[in-house]
């Protein structure tokens, strides 16, 4: 499942986002793998992301394919 957010927060270390969920305004998810394609410099706070969702039961097993 494909869904929009805006990225919170990013871990270049780990390379992982905190995200909020478009449509959602208090969950937030932390700990999201970002793609080893997108660009740190790409990666400031407030930008909107996409996130492959693969099981919704678990909004945090996902990982951020492209920033816009």
């Amino acid at each position: 499942m494909l869904e929009r957010g805006t990225l919170l927060d990013f871990d270049g270390a780990a390379h992982t986002a905190t995200v909020r969920y478009a449509g959602s305004i208090s969950t937030v998810v932390a700990g999201v793998p970002v793609s080893r394609g997108i660009a740190l410099a790409e990666m400031p706070a407030g930008r909107r992301v996409a996130v492959v969702v693969f099981d919704a039961g678990h909004p945090a097993d996902a990982m951020v394919v492209e920033v816009y």
